[in-house]
């Protein structure tokens, strides 16, 4: 155990000195953006322990408490920081629960899309001829539909195919499928290309003449190797995952109303936008914003980072 954990800290050390490290120290705004996702995904998981009420739960809000401004505002009450909506749910809470179901559904989204698109990229990018060609035309009709259409297209789907008991408890499930399958050719597209590189290298033509199975070549030397586009392209498509999936809410096709993301938090308080409850729409909009915001500001560095062209 004492060697096992000598290696296991010099591992640590050495990625602690690397370039990677240094590249983060030395760049302000992806330390301010790092801070700022790691405060909003901390505060998303920690829901139940930051906020008042669960919003969620019907019984913990009264609709007496309906419509109240931000405390800093007249008629504003110090129990609600944000003010509340027009059913009586504390903004904040609800903004805090709303953020949990957007960014998990924008996180198991994307793991499914890497899912279904690195080892199709990685067989196409290897194995290359008819199989090829055939797995990248298909990526390539995909690529010509929105990602956003082909995400209404399987919730449409899947609203007429399921029975009217199950679309709610499965609406979310959906929703993770509809946006993941619509984001897998990104992945497959980029895996494919580093993968025709690092095919045709020393390392891997050594590999084969040792007579490595072609699936272990795949797993073991070239997936490690191609691992930072991959990285890259994950930071990315977490926002525009969180965002697709605010816009199916905000068109009334995403989770259901009683379990509100961001995205459903907007479309309702748009509603009443008009009428002077600015707070309701405002808030979890701001915070679509700054999460969407700091998360590519963090893959744009990361991207950077991960060039060696650019250390």
């Amino acid at each position: 155990m004492t060697a096992i954990a000598q290696d296991l800290w010099g591992g640590i050390r050495r990625f602690l000195d690397g370039d990677i490290v240094y590249s983060f120290r030395q760049s302000k705004v992806a330390v301010i953006a790092a801070l700022v996702t790691f405060i909003m995904i901390s505060s998303a998981i920690c829901a139940p322990l930051l906020s008042t009420h669960n919003p969620f739960d019907p019984t913990t809000y009264n609709l007496i408490d309906a419509e109240y401004p931000p405390f800093w505002m007249e008629d504003g009450d110090p129990r609600f920081i944000l003010g509340t909506d027009n059913q009586g749910r504390d903004m904040l809470s609800a903004i805090l629960y709303g953020s949990r179901v957007s960014m998990a559904v924008g996180f198991f989204s994307i793991l499914f899309a890497m899912a279904v698109g690195i080892p199709i990229g990685l067989i196409s990018g290897y194995v290359g001829g008819t199989l090829d060609a055939v797995l990248m035309r298909i990526a390539d009709v995909q690529l010509s539909f929105p990602a956003i259409l082909i995400a209404l297209l399987i919730d449409g789907l899947a609203r007429g195919i399921l029975p009217g008991e199950l679309r709610e408890g499965l609406a979310i499930y959906v929703m993770i499928f509809a946006i993941g399958i619509s984001h897998w050719v990104l992945f497959a597209r980029t895996v494919r290309g580093s993968c025709m590189v690092e095919k045709n290298k020393e390392y891997v033509q050594a590999a084969r003449i040792m007579g490595r199975h072609p699936f272990f070549i795949m797993l073991r030397h070239i997936l490690p190797n191609i691992m930072g586009p991959v990285l890259v392209i994950a930071t990315i498509n977490f926002a525009l995952a969180v965002l697709t999936e605010a816009t199916l809410s905000f068109l009334g096709v995403g989770v259901p109303p009683t379990e509100p993301s961001l995205g459903t938090l907007i479309r309702i308080g748009n509603d009443f936008l008009f009428s002077g409850l600015w707070w309701i729409t405002i808030f979890p909009g701001a915070v679509l914003v700054i999460l969407t915001l700091s998360v590519n500001l963090l893959g744009d560095w990361l991207r950077d980072a991960l060039n060696p062209k650019l250390r």
